[in-house]
């Protein structure tokens, strides 16, 4: 009988990367003429048809593989750990917790426990895979002996469908649009990204927009501080605009409106919006912490700091320099077409030899 490649995941929801990533995997093998299934805790009813409930996992022999996407602690770890077939982790990283303590200890005592975790499966797996670089080493300082790098899957097929033209002309009313895309928690340093706008439009120009994207629910108190923080720096809602989670042609149209994508995060396992900016040809400035000089690949600008003096005369540059704007569009697009050019078959036929 054909070894069974079976796929762990703690939640399975469509658009997430993590799931777009175990969808992926799933089909190579199949195509690859592997038995291969995704088992999950907690899946979108639109997924019904696509991931069965952990509990329907039949038991694994050893020759089969087994893949679990780790990103957050569950019940999935104890039943990992026990299996006898090929255990292998494909790490998605764990934001450390010392970001959320001051918001929500509740939601650092998860993460804590997730790292923790996690290091406890260093002596109980076969193969240890990461999503980025940063991530591999990650897993090499939890005592793991052995860990690759299998860059996160993307569709760049969905990039194509069309954007809401309705949205995009809107945003371009003549403001500089400043976009970032990420959840509103406190790694990402959204905080100092309403500087460098209040710095921008004290000092350089009043036609300036920053457009969060992403979602606002999951640490009311840190999102609460950044609304009194803009309205302390006499920036008024059309300036800084939280957005919420929106849909793929909101965000594609937000994309194509938007003049500088920048981030200032300090911790990111891999930052796939980075990507979805060069795709759009936007011009990426980012922060060089943890994964993004990795992600980057060389392309786009990387800062060296957050000032925010610094930062919002960048951006200007940036928007309006049509020569270096051009060049940094040209080295995204290598980095895209370097990107696109990910060969995740022979990984996944090699892990599963």
């Amino acid at each position: 009988m054909t070894a069974r490649i079976d796929q762990l995941l703690p939640a399975f929801h469509r658009g997430d990367a993590i799931g777009d990533t175990a969808l992926h995997m799933r089909d190579f093998f199949r195509r690859n003429g592997r038995r291969a299934d995704i088992y999950c805790l907690d899946r979108d009813e639109e997924l019904a048809g696509e991931g069965k409930p952990f509990d329907e996992l039949p038991p694994p022999g050893p020759g089969d593989t087994t893949i679990y996407h780790f990103a957050l602690p569950s019940p999935l770890t104890p039943a990992f750990r026990g299996l006898k077939s090929k255990r292998v982790i494909l790490y998605h990283n764990i934001t450390p917790p010392e970001y959320f303590a001051p918001y929500d200890p509740a939601l650092a005592r998860l993460v804590h426990r997730g790292r923790l975790e996690l290091r406890s499966l260093a002596g109980d797996t076969d193969f240890a895979l990461a999503d980025s670089e940063y991530n591999r080493r990650e897993l090499l300082d939890m005592g793991f002996p052995r860990a690759e790098v299998f860059p996160l899957f993307v569709d760049f097929s969905k990039y194509e469908r069309p954007h809401d033209a309705f949205v995009h002309d809107l945003f371009r009313d003549g403001r500089l649009n400043i976009l970032f895309v990420g959840r509103v928690v406190p790694n990402k340093r959204v905080e100092d990204l309403i500087k460098v706008v209040f710095y921008y439009k004290k000092y350089i120009s009043p036609m300036v927009r920053l457009m969060v994207v992403g979602k606002t629910g999951s640490l009311p108190k840190y999102y609460h501080s950044l609304v009194r923080l803009a309205d302390e720096f006499y920036l008024r809602p059309e300036e800084v605009q939280f957005m919420g989670h929106v849909p793929d042609e909101e965000l594609y149209a937000l994309y194509r409106a938007a003049d500088v994508f920048l981030s200032l995060s300090e911790h990111e396992g891999f930052c796939l919006p980075l990507l979805e900016s060069m795709v759009f040809d936007l011009p990426v400035a980012a922060y060089g912490a943890t994964a993004v000089p990795s992600t980057l690949g060389g392309a786009g600008v990387l800062l060296s700091d957050r000032r925010a003096d610094r930062t919002a005369e960048l951006v200007d540059i940036l928007a309006r320099d049509a020569a270096l704007r051009d060049r940094v569009i040209a080295g995204q697009r290598r980095r895209i077409r370097e990107y696109r050019g990910t060969d995740h078959g022979r990984i996944l036929l090699e892990l599963t030899a």
